[in-house]
């Protein structure tokens, strides 16, 4: 289940679970999209990773009680801004590769 976290955890910007802003790794790192776009490049600075759109949980229960009611996000905030050098670094080895070839 995904924790849908609250914030990008470069700018902590808000990313409510019903934000299109939201985007997650494959280990559901968070950032927003003008972090993945700009900054990041498209490159998780944590796992090396791509990033796809995180999906939004329905806020009413549609069908058999999958919905954010009985399934909250976190409250949890990861705020770890990205260090600068090193991410560069990072994208200078990843950028010419796919994220499906990572």
């Amino acid at each position: 289940m995904l924790e849908l976290r609250p914030t990008c955890e470069h700018c902590n910007k808000a990313l409510p679970p019903a934000s299109t802003e939201a985007r997650i790794c494959s280990f559901e790192c968070t950032f927003c999209h003008g972090c993945v776009e700009g900054v990041l490049q498209g490159v998780c600075p944590n796992c090396g990773g791509g990033f796809v759109p995180r999906p939004v949980r329905p806020a009413h229960d549609w069908k058999n009680g999958n919905f954010l009611g009985r399934y909250p996000a976190t409250g949890k905030v990861t705020h770890k801004p990205v260090d600068a050098l090193a991410h560069r670094e990072l994208v200078g080895r990843l950028a010419a590769m796919a994220p499906h070839e990572r």
